[in-house]
């Protein structure tokens, strides 16, 4: 029995197959196949069902599976040990990001290239999701560390939070919107936009449920007309006279060609976060991260 094996039978079982187990490992699939065939043959046991449309471990392949996950951690921790002891950090890194464009403005990019600079023997994936999707793989354990918009400034369970944005929303609209027909108006309860068509970022998103939740607080279901991944492109879609973004305030609002309205009564708020398991990331490459990300990221604004 050898350790590859091992890691390769793990491999396909979170998988759900042999193709998307090859990918992951970097390798071609009948390789993969044939050393999990030679695993069963040592073991005089099939450890999975192939007769489906995705591969299952069978019973016995699910007694074995966690010895399997422990013997691959032990591994592991022994690298690590040894590693810290010399000084190296080694490791993989998953990062859950927001919109590039918003990820720009903080800085993230230059404070990854940084540190992958200063560790360059680990290794650093980035997903872009919503919020929604990206807690649950910091629940999951799929992600160690993400950058998330928040429906509200209570933690999630189980997670803890560094603030990054928490700035009111504003109704932004092009400057013909009936809305603006009085030139002194510089504020609309969140009411008048009743029937109106908004434009918001997907659902999943911090910033669609602090919407949806103020509007049902307001009396009524937001009428979205208009959904994109990026607050920029929001503004854009309402400077065109779409409809009504409810944003966090652009800067230079006025040369975008969009007029901005505060919201009366309520006071919805954009919030973003540093966010990751409020044990901690359980790679030392991933706490050195987290350790560089909270101290190089900008505070709330």
């Amino acid at each position: 029995m050898e350790l590859r094996q091992l890691q390769y039978f793990v491999a396909v079982v979170e998988e759900g197959g042999f193709t998307r187990a090859a990918a992951r490992l970097h390798l071609a699939q009948p390789g993969v196949s044939a050393q999990i065939r030679q695993l069963e043959r040592e073991l005089g046991q099939r450890l999975l069902d192939r007769s489906g449309r995705s591969v299952t471990v069978t019973e016995v392949g699910g007694a074995v599976l966690g010895y399997a996950r422990a013997a691959l951690a032990a591994v592991e921790g022994i690298r690590q040990t040894v590693d810290e002891y010399a000084g190296l950090l080694r490791g993989r890194v998953a990062i859950g990001l927001l919109s590039g464009a918003v990820i720009g403005a903080f800085g993230v990019p230059s404070l990854l290239a940084d540190f992958h600079d200063d560790h360059p023997q680990v290794e650093i994936s980035l997903t872009e999701d919503t919020s929604e999707r990206m807690l649950a793989a910091l629940h999951d354990g799929a992600l160690d560390i993400a950058v998330i918009g928040l429906a509200e400034e209570a933690p999630p369970p189980g997670v803890s939070l560094q603030m990054l944005i928490d700035v009111p929303l504003v109704v932004a609209v092009a400057p013909d919107d009936p809305l603006c027909a009085d030139p002194g108006r510089t504020g609309v309860p969140l009411s008048a936009l009743r029937e109106r068509p908004l434009i918001s970022l997907p659902r999943g998103t911090g910033l669609r449920g602090v919407l949806e939740r103020a509007c049902a607080e307001a009396g009524f279901r937001p009428r979205i007309a208009f959904e994109a991944a990026a607050p920029q492109v929001l503004a854009q879609l309402a400077a065109r006279g779409l409809g009504v973004a409810v944003i966090p305030e652009p800067p230079a609002a006025e040369e975008s060609g969009l007029r901005t309205l505060q919201i009366i009564g309520a006071q919805p708020r954009g919030l973003v976060a540093l966010a990751w398991r409020t044990e901690g990331p359980a790679g030392p490459a991933a706490r050195a991260l987290l350790e560089r990300l909270r101290s190089g990221l900008p505070a709330p604004r």
